[in-house]
């Protein structure tokens, strides 16, 4: 089958920025490369370093690198700005769009996977005879979104990354056959712990008998974070008990030294003299080098969280966690390794009661974190992506 791939247009494929779902594009296009089901064409805005990645020289994957940074694209990229602002998203997605769009027509495609960008879906199904999938991995579609009954009619088949996601598009829909679940998922390999870099505790300032924590993922509001380190604050009492949070303000090495939500977290955090420590921006390769030196994970979202790959992370390195009930994540944990919590307003109470039983009953930990390395197994990523590319190709052959 002939399959085109439409990218988020702003960051690279193969994901040499990092991203989420770029690198879960990465995960299907080298099952891909390996098991040779497809022919597969990836439109992606270039990058630096991009063009010589290895996966680049698949002989059943393609990419079409759609130029963005030169003077050209970037003075094209102001002309959308001014003069086409009627577009679904902001300018730089919809020059991206275009660009791929006249490649894109001109090609005799069966399928066009649209990642995360279900806007692209009423214009590219005027311009092809392809099916169209839209792969979502946020809660961009549902009944009270600009043009969600278009967007709906134009996608033959939509993939969601959880049940919770397709409850969301169900809401235009309530009868729909088009949508179907397919859990994101991650190199198990990599996060294990007898494969992660055995850093000491000391070498971040924890001690060896310190009850760590660890908070991993974007530093936002709407994760939760400030609820955390209140929850911290009720529990101050308690010298060892210490917190680990790693990440930064957006993906990548983002310079979050004049943020001022951080710097808030930051000073907060004051009050707890050393018992809070902030690594900023970890490579991904490096997460479970970090994880391995915690005894229980905390995903405290205060937001609709569409899957929650850091909590699979965690519980991959076999981490007990504490989890908040909002979107997917009450889908990946069961009561045999998580503790879920209402987010109401005695969250960050229900919070510090739930950390402190952990901290006082550490017997409970490995039975949990047991139960969590087994049921991270389900998300492995090739696991995901022979489903995704097993949905998609048993429906076009019905």
């Amino acid at each position: 089958m002939k399959i085109a791939i439409l990218t988020s247009g702003i960051m690279p494929v193969p994901a040499v920025q990092g991203g989420a779902v770029e690198t879960l594009i990465d995960f299907y296009l080298a099952y891909n490369n390996r098991h040779k089901l497809h022919d597969i064409t990836v439109y992606s805005v270039e990058a630096e370093g991009v063009k010589q990645h290895a996966a680049c020289l698949s002989e059943v994957n393609h990419y079409h690198f759609i130029d963005t940074r030169s003077l050209v694209a970037r003075l094209l990229k102001r002309w959308y700005k001014y003069f086409c602002r009627n577009g679904y998203y902001d300018y730089t997605i919809e020059y991206y769009f275009a660009q791929a769009l006249r490649h894109l027509k001109r090609q005799d495609y069966d399928m066009v996977i649209i990642e995360n960008r279900p806007g692209f879906a009423p214009r590219l199904a005027k311009k092809t005879q392809a099916r169209i999938v839209l792969h979502l991995h946020n809660d961009f579609l549902n009944k009270d979104i600009p043009q969600a009954r278009a967007i709906y009619e134009a996608a033959d088949r939509i993939v969601t990354v959880s049940d919770y996601i397709g409850s969301r598009v169900k809401t235009i829909d309530p009868n729909s056959n088009k949508c179907v679940t397919v859990g994101n998922g991650i190199d198990l390999q990599a996060f294990s712990k007898e494969h992660a870099c055995q850093i000491s505790r000391s070498q971040i300032g924890l001690q060896p008998a310190d009850f760590v924590l660890v908070y991993s993922g974007r530093i936002t509001r709407e994760k939760g974070i400030v609820q955390l380190i209140e929850a911290m604050q009720q529990l101050k009492e308690y010298a060892n008990l210490k917190l680990l949070v790693m990440g930064s303000s957006f993906y990548g090495n983002a310079n979050d030294s004049h943020n001022p939500f951080i710097a808030s977290l930051k000073e907060a955090a004051k009050s707890l003299e050393e018992r809070i420590v902030f690594t900023g921006y970890v490579p991904y390769q490096q997460m479970p080098s970090y994880l391995q030196l915690a005894d229980v994970a905390v995903i405290p979202s205060q937001w609709e969280e569409p899957f929650g790959l850091t909590c699979i992370e965690a519980m991959a390195m076999s981490l007990p966690v504490i989890v908040s009930h909002r979107g997917g994540l009450p889908e990946m944990v069961t009561s045999d390794n998580a503790i879920i919590l209402p987010t109401d307003q005695t969250f960050v109470s229900r919070l510090a009661d739930a950390i402190l039983s952990l901290y006082r009953h550490r017997e409970r930990c490995k039975p949990m974190g047991q139960a969590s390395w087994q049921l991270s197994r389900k998300y492995d990523k090739d696991r995901f992506a022979e489903e995704f590319l097993e949905i998609s190709n048993t429906w076009v052959n019905e």
